[in-house]
């Protein structure tokens, strides 16, 4: 049996940051007719601080796990629910976000992203430092995350290119091959 995408539940987005989790999240809403959860301002809002500011007071181990509570405790229905990048580094966030709908990795070239993502310092990008302490860039953060993206995924979509429309509509039909 193929589900529609507008009968799925919720639909979690996955991806690195500046694939578009957020903006395609609220343009497919529209699209299908759902509710927009865009989990950055969950968590920032639970906190009372920005990303930025959790990261910086709580270490990147503490954030994650923060994070990773806050993500588990989401009660959403028939909703697009954009996640931060690195939500894949929780596994049982991702089981309990998995459990309310189909996750879909919004899949970007590491090209793409260079091109649209400005100082990932100001964003609240959780970047590990790493073996001599350097941060690890956009490459290693691409690398690290990636394959953690295909392993949670239920739907890879490829968005590069596309715009938010086209994307958003690309995601809809994916779904409902789905």
């Amino acid at each position: 049996m193929t589900m529609s995408a507008s009968d799925a539940g919720c639909i979690v987005l996955i991806g690195m940051p500046g694939a578009g989790k957020s903006t395609l999240g609220v343009v497919l809403a529209k699209m299908l007719n759902k509710g927009f959860v865009d989990c950055d301002l969950v968590i920032q809002q639970h906190f009372g601080q920005t990303l930025q500011r959790l990261i910086d007071q709580r270490g990147i181990e503490g954030f994650i796990a923060a994070e990773g509570d806050v993500l588990a405790s989401i009660e959403a229905r028939d909703s697009i629910i954009a996640t931060g990048g690195s939500a894949v580094y929780s596994a049982g966030a991702m089981q309990h976000l998995a459990a309310l709908g189909p996750v879909v990795y919004l899949r970007v070239s590491l090209e793409s992203l260079e091109t649209r993502l400005g100082d990932l310092g100001e964003r609240g990008v959780v970047m590990r430092s790493g073996e001599h302490g350097e941060q690890a860039g956009l490459l290693g953060l691409y690398e690290e995350r990636c394959p953690l993206y295909e392993q949670f995924a239920d739907v890879v979509v490829d968005v590069d290119g596309l715009s938010i429309s086209d994307a958003a509509a690309k995601v809809a039909a994916a779904l409902g091959a789905y």
